[in-house]
Formats: C-alpha cells, structure tokens, sequence
C-alpha cells in the first residue's frame, strides 16, 4: 500500500495541471470560435466544441490507460510499435480517401484518424530506445545515421501522402540528437541549407515594379556564394588555424573582384553573378591546393562545403517548383515578399492577422468577436485558432498564454533533465521537440512569420486525432517520470 502512495505522490501534478488548464482553454476557444448568435447551447453534440467534448472525455480515459501500464512496457514495444505505424503510414498512401489533396486521413465508421499524428508517438520511442542502448554514442558515423533514418523515414512517408506540414515536425526531433550528442555542426549545416534556399528563392526572382525592365542579375547566387566563402574561411579559421590559407583565400577573392569590377564598369554584360561565381571557383581551387600540399583532410571537407553550396543554390529553383504542391509554393512566396494574395493563398493569414490586430490591447471580450463570429477567417477553430485568442483576449490575453505555454514547454525540459534513465530523458526531449516546433510554426503561421504549413496548435485545436496523439505523448512522458526513483534503485 505504502509502495502505491508513494507512486501517486510522484506523479507530476503540476504538469498534468498545466495539461487540463490547456485543454479546457482550448475547448472554451473552439466555442468562441464556432460561437452562433442563433444557437448557442454549452453542449451540443452536433457542433464543434460538442464533438471536441467528447475528444476530451475519450483522451481523459487514455491519459489513465497509459498511467496505469507498466513504465517499462513502453520501452519493451518501442521497435514493434514503430514497424507497424511504418506499415500503416504506407498502407495509408493507397487507402485514405483524398481530402483536399492529401491522403493521409483513414475513415473508422464515424471517425476519422491521422496516422501521422501517432507516428510521432511511435518515433519518439523507437528513438529514446535506440538511442539508450548500451555504448550508444552519436560519435559513431553508423548510429548517427540510423538515428537519422528513424527519425526521416515516416517523415518521408507522411511527404508521399501530401501531408508535407506534418511531415516537417519531425525535423524538430534534431534537437534531441544534438542533445544527446550530435556535433553542433550538424545544426550550422542545417540551418545554412536554409539560409541559401532563401536566399535564391527570395533575390533570384525579386517582383518588377510596373514598367521596371527585369534585370539579368541572379542576386541570390551572389548572395549565397559571397556567405558560403565567408562561412569556409571560418571554418578554415575554426578547424585548421592555417593563417597561410586565409591569406590566399583571401587574396584571390580580391583579385577576382576587384578585375571583375574593372570588367563590369567598361562592359556591363560582364554579370556580377559570373564574378560571384569565379569567386567561388577560384575559393575552391585554393582549398584543394592547399589539401594536397599540406595533406589535410579538412580543406578538402570545406571543399565539399562549398560544392554542396554551388549545387544546393542551382537545385533550390527547381526543388521549389518540383517537389513542393503549387498552393504550398504560393505559400512560401507570399512569406517571402515575392507575391501578394490577399483574395486568394494569402486570404487566411491577412484575414487572421486582422482579427488579431482588431482585438487591441485588452480584446474585445469573451464571445465578442467579430471577425471570428462572422467567418471571416477560415480553418479558425482548427489551424488558425489562435487568432481567435488575439481578438478576443487581445495583446494582453495573447502574451498570458504564450507565457503560460511557455512555462508548460519549460516544465517539461526540466522533467526530462532530472531522468535517471537515457530513455526517459531522450524521450522527454523528443517530446518538448515536438511541442516547440507545432507552438511556433502554429502561431508564426497565424501572424503571418511562416509558411502556412497546416499543423494544429496543441491542446487548443479542434481535432480528435492531434488531441489523442498529444495526450498519449505526454502522458507516457509523466508515467516514466513518476517511474524515475525505480531507474534509480534498479540501477
């Protein structure tokens, strides 16, 4: 009896305090967002916030499911539970019915289930036991990379089913991996793939103002050729500290510049592109002298660098218009400044950020508004919910519950840091992952930061798939928490 007090005495209340807060918030949220002057009964089954009533009372009876079973269950079933939501993410390609273009919802009688909001579930724990087993180093070339194909394989699958914003959620989960050891590096990568995607995208295809006369010049090649020479001298810099190489890098950049300066002044069709581009050939050909000279591997891996960033910048065009949907590059465009559609893909997040601006600095009170009420905004109790919150609550109410999820997202790093097992903590990592990449792609989608990839905000949009998905998430995360004191005695 004792043993079971004290089991119930390390359950994390506060977590799941913040988790009822957010859940009842949310459906008071869908009410006022799904509010009809006409009808405007708390309970009703065949509204909205009835059916997201319900979502609640069912993810209340998983949420003591998943408390009750055995903590070590989870860890048990990791891989088994992985292969067979593998399976039925492919399964889903062929059987789902096509709804407004993706294939990834299955039909269950009345109900309709997302396998891809479980197949983060499914990764989470494949991941944390992977990752746990004994020796495991992200050092090793071998570990990393089917670190990296646990985590990308559903997201490649979801990709196949037109589900492409789901399927970018699982780019979070490279958190975890730098976490746990992965070399930071990784993450600079990342995030200059991004940066030079961007940039050819944004400054290759600038608008023409009404009788401007398009320009040969390729300004996001310039760009992204300037940055990737600056880049490598850095890591020339970080990794070799071979003053000789900095000095000739950069020595045959000023050459190159400095004539094709000269060239362009007194031959204009002389492209500042072409001179960008002679700069990175000449910066490349410095580091493989300078690698068969001195014998170091490294300035042949900054070569490699900037090879990648030659063929990501010629790629990025025809990457855009190949393997991204037409409404999903409209999107991107829009973000980027290149198009604007206010009456069309740019309808939703002009119409979302007028609702939040209209709600001022208090809002306009519970029930109140107006944009919302009268529909002007689509998908308002779903992807766009939290527009709903900005006019009603305005600025004040927005920032309470920012800080309010904040504070939850906050909760559980903590938890996860005071694991005494790498299972729980990997775990507990992947799932604050996943919840920062919904909380601010979800809001910076709303207010018009990001691309409207189409991921609900968690715990406060409507929906019975993501609702259960999350609960199950979380509180498998609070009963290996609870379990953390028998890691300890056992080990």
């Amino acid at each position: 009896m004792r043993h079971r007090e004290n089991k119930w005495k390390m359950i994390d209340w506060l977590t799941i305090g913040l988790y009822a807060m957010l859940v009842l918030f949310g459906w008071f949220t869908i009410y006022a967002a799904s509010y009809d002057f006409e009808n405007s009964a708390w309970i009703d089954m065949g509204a909205r916030h009835g059916k997201q009533l319900m979502w609640i009372g069912f993810s209340v009876v998983l949420a003591v499911v998943v408390m009750l079973i055995d903590s070590k269950f989870y860890n048990n079933v990791a891989y088994v539970f992985y292969a067979l939501m593998i399976v039925l993410l492919i399964l889903t390609i062929f059987i789902a019915p096509d709804i407004k273009g993706s294939h990834s919802w299955l039909r269950l009688g009345p109900l309709q289930i997302q396998p891809a909001e479980f197949a983060k579930y499914a990764t989470l724990l494949c991941l944390a036991k992977f990752m746990s087993t004994y020796g495991f180093s992200l050092q090793n070339r071998r570990n990393l990379l089917l670190a990296l194909c646990i985590v990308f394989l559903p997201a490649v699958i979801i990709i196949a089913q037109s589900e492409t914003g789901s399927a970018l959620v699982f780019v979070a989960l490279m958190l975890v991996l730098f976490r746990e050891g992965m070399n930071g590096l990784v993450l600079v990568l990342g995030a200059l793939c991004a940066l030079f995607f961007i940039l050819v995208l944004r400054y290759n295809n600038l608008p023409l103002a009404p009788g401007e006369q398009p320009t040969p010049e390729l300004y996001g090649f310039i760009l992204a050729f300037v940055i990737g020479i600056l880049v490598s001298m850095v890591f020339v810099h970080l990794y070799t500290r071979d003053k000789a190489c900095l000095r000739a890098m950069a020595g045959v950049n000023a050459v190159v510049w400095v004539a094709g300066g000269v060239l362009h002044y007194f031959y204009p069709a002389v492209l500042y592109t072409w001179i960008a581009a002679a700069s990175l050939g000449v910066t490349m050909l410095t580091l493989v002298v300078f690698m068969f000279v001195t014998r170091r591997k490294t300035f042949g891996v900054v070569t490699l660098f900037l090879v990648g960033v030659l063929a990501l910048s010629l790629c990025a065009d025809y990457a855009f218009n190949k393997v991204l949907a037409p409404h999903q590059q409209i999107r991107i465009k829009i973000v980027l400044g290149l198009e604007d559609d206010p009456q069309g893909a740019g309808y939703n997040v002009r119409q979302s950020q007028i609702a939040i601006g209209s709600g001022g600095v208090m809002g306009k009170g519970y029930l109140n508004g107006t944009q919302t009420k009268l529909n002007y905004v689509p998908e308002q109790d779903t992807d766009f919910i939290f527009c709903t919150i900005g006019e009603e609550h305005g600025f004040v109410g927005s920032v309470l519950f920012i800080v309010v999820y904040t504070f939850f997202m906050i909760r559980l790093i903590y938890l996860a840091e005071r694991q005494r097992s790498a299972f729980s903590r990997i775990y507990g990592y992947g799932l604050v992952s996943v919840f920062l990449f919904h909380f601010f792609i979800n809001i910076g989608m709303v207010t018009g930061i990001t691309p409207v990839i189409g991921i609900p905000l968690p715990f406060i949009s409507y929906g019975g798939s993501s609702l259960w998905g999350f609960t199950i998430m979380l509180f498998t995360f609070i009963r290996l928490d609870a379990n953390r004191m028998e890691v300890l005695q056992h080990s």
